[in-house]
């Protein structure tokens, strides 16, 4: 079969139909499947926008698999991950009748650490029954799992304080020094990608590799002939956070943790360990506490002259300088001292090099939690060092998602991460949006910039939900807006209320689809990669455009950059980064061919500002309305026939 034949590979009478259930030829597949064979052959680089329901997963993968190249498909959530590898590539794979051998690789943060597991258990320090019950639990399944993936894990580690107890960092890992190196699940996964025709990771994974935050020992991630990364539309904020530097108080309480359990197991006779390490431990907390209330998230200028904070941070140095001092001669006596007494090193180096850097193409910046921080050094272009791996690494380079033009225009992205002018291929959704979905802004509603105007959008919602009983998403910008629909809503609405924080996603989601008339808040983790199909989810409403904050220090560093360039930061940064934060809330509304629903935004600077234009043209092709009854008469079902592009 030629490179060039994807396409009846396709078809109606192709081998996927018999091996999927009424399967049906899509134009728009066969098309995306040949520019991808054709770029695979060339070596060069394609980026393709793919609408919802065109069946990119396909499209990308049969042309993969029929040249027979070493692939690598990287994904920005875990979700896609294990669904490519567990359930797509098999079945291409049956489909093609080619032999294949897959491997699914993930961050080290994802596999069961054996070593320090056990010196957890040794430590015997745990905060309540439950967490010794829980480590019971995983070492039971220790024994018996293959993968070691937490994924599978009889506990769900995710939600458990205990995660970083029983996994390892790039930092804290041992390497080929582990006692138990032979049994290591993370090392065997590897072992695995390196012998595999198409190994399947994520985009963090990539980036991290790229930036040597995984080394130390061995190769991460295999040469390949072909990268394909889907959901692309996040890779250019991913590749700013793995370019950068950044140190935080998770780091450092685990260096003091480990530093105080190996300790008693390799010297303790030296009590001077303990002290430094407690005094280290100490100061981190009191770092914490002069950097004020929590959620700030602030250039360092903020605080860097604050009394307290510097006092703070002299106080945090010196104890991170006296614990590496104290260990260098302790490293000799165990791999564990050794490990502890590189990363105080590492730990060392890199906050003098955030308190050192003066140069204006990085971002100095901080944030905080209840009882955490995290100072950063962000870049803010990433398009040179991300043209520079791709150089690094020759291959044919295919990047997809189904937001990535502005407008019909690629420049902004393709800008972003230095990718020059590549092949661009961009495909409209197959459903039909003009007849199955209404696009309703509400006449009523003042600025977003309003005092009332939070209540006003909640009193149009309600309106809505009780034409559509329900079976919506409410999508808000913030946490504030959030917070207060969830405090309003209640006493105005009978629906049930789900909300984002009071359950992990994949349980509301769960609750969500089982109910079937509940109504879902959330922010930015429900905008993207969310899929609920059928009429659970009829309606998605977003309280306003989704412009990031300006008052963010990334954000505000490289608009500053813009203006010292001449440039408009507004129509060349910011409008096109909320158009596609749109685009992918819009998306969660239609997910299949016989979904029916409509989408509310609340933000009338679509029709009174100039730029609300390119937002609306860049959005799928909805009857527009900002009638009430318009929208009732379509969930009555009383509204039939073509839709529109104009205002009704």
């Amino acid at each position: 079969m030629t490179e060039g034949g994807v396409t009846a590979l396709l078809a109606d009478d192709g081998p996927f139909a018999d091996v999927v259930d009424g399967f049906q030829a899509r134009p728009e597949q066969q098309q995306m499947a040949e520019a991808v064979a054709e770029v695979i052959a060339d070596g060069e680089v394609l980026v393709a926008e793919a609408g919802t329901g065109i069946g990119k997963t396909f499209a990308y993968l049969v042309p993969a698999l029929n040249a027979g190249r070493k692939t690598i498909v990287a994904t920005g959530t875990k979700t896609l991950q294990d669904q490519l590898y567990h359930r797509d590539l098999p079945l291409v794979s049956r489909a093609l009748q080619r032999s294949l051998r897959p491997a699914l690789l993930k961050g080290r943060a994802n596999y069961l650490c054996l070593y320090r597991m056990e010196m957890t258990a040794e430590e015997g320090r745990f905060v309540s029954r439950e967490q010794v019950h829980q480590l019971q639990r995983i070492r039971e399944w220790a024994g018996i799992t293959r993968s070691g993936d937490i994924n599978e894990a009889p506990v769900n580690l995710a939600e458990s304080s205990l995660l970083p107890q029983v996994t390892s960092t790039a930092e804290n890992c041992l390497g080929t020094e582990c006692p138990l190196y032979g049994d290591c699940f993370l090392m065997e996964a590897r072992k695995r990608a390196q012998e595999a025709d198409v190994v399947v990771i994520n985009h963090h994974l990539l980036m991290a590799d790229w930036a040597v935050k995984e080394g130390g020992f061995g190769e991460v991630l295999p040469s390949a002939d072909v990268y394909i990364l889907d959901e692309a539309h996040q890779l250019p904020d991913v590749a700013s956070q793995f370019f950068g530097l950044s140190l935080g108080s998770r780091q450092l309480t685990e260096l003091v943790r480990d530093t105080l359990v190996e300790y008693q197991r390799e010297a303790g006779d030296v009590p001077e360990i303990p002290q430094r390490a407690e005094a280290l431990g100490q100061a981190v907390k009191d770092f914490r506490l002069a950097l004020g209330q929590e959620g700030r998230r602030e250039p360092w200028a903020a605080v860097c002259e604050d009394e307290g904070v510097t006092r703070a941070l002299e106080t945090l140095a010196d104890t991170l300088t006296s614990l590496e001092q104290g260990l260098a001669p302790m490293a000799e006596r165990g791999k564990g001292l050794e490990s502890c007494h590189r990363r105080a090193a590492e730990f060392s180096a890199a906050l003098d090099e955030f308190l050192n850097t003066a140069a204006s193409d990085y971002v100095q910046w901080f944030e905080t939690y209840t009882q955490a921080f995290i100072l950063r050094l962000t870049p803010l272009e990433v398009s040179n060092s991300f043209r520079g791996q791709m150089a690094r690494h020759q291959a044919a380079w295919v990047f997809t998602s189904a937001t990535l033009s502005v407008n019909d225009r690629f420049d902004h992205y393709t800008a972003r991460l230095g990718l020059g002018e590549p092949r661009t291929l961009q495909l409209a959704s197959p459903f039909d949006y003009p007849n199955n979905a209404i696009f309703y802004l509400p006449q009523e509603l003042p600025p977003p910039n309003a005092p009332d105007f939070q209540t006003r959008f909640l009193e149009c919602a309600t309106r809505v939900l009780e034409a559509s009983q329900g079976r919506a998403f409410l999508l808000f910008t913030s946490h504030r807006a959030l917070q207060h629909a969830a405090q309003w809503l209640p006493e105005h609405v009978d629906f049930p209320l789900l909300v984002q924080g009071s359950q992990s996603q994949n349980r509301l989601l769960e609750a969500f689809r089982e109910q079937g008339n509940a109504v879902l808040l959330g922010t930015q983790s429900f905008w993207e990669g969310v899929d609920v199909r059928g009429e659970a989810l009829s309606c998605v409403m977003i309280d306003r455009l989704p412009f990031a904050s300006p008052g963010d220090p990334v954000v505000q560093a490289r608009i500053d950059a813009l203006r010292r360039e001449d440039k408009n930061p507004f129509m060349t940064f910011q409008v096109p980064q909320a158009v596609i934060a749109l685009r992918q809330g819009v998306g969660r509304l239609i997910r299949d061919a016989g979904d029916r629903g409509v989408l509310m935004v609340g933000d009338i600077r679509l029709v009174t500002k100039p730029y609300g234009r390119t937002f609306i043209d860049s959005l799928p092709p909805m009857r527009r309305t900002r009638s009430l009854q318009t929208v009732q008469r379509f969930f009555s079902a009383e509204a039939a026939g073509a839709g529109g592009r104009a205002w009704q």
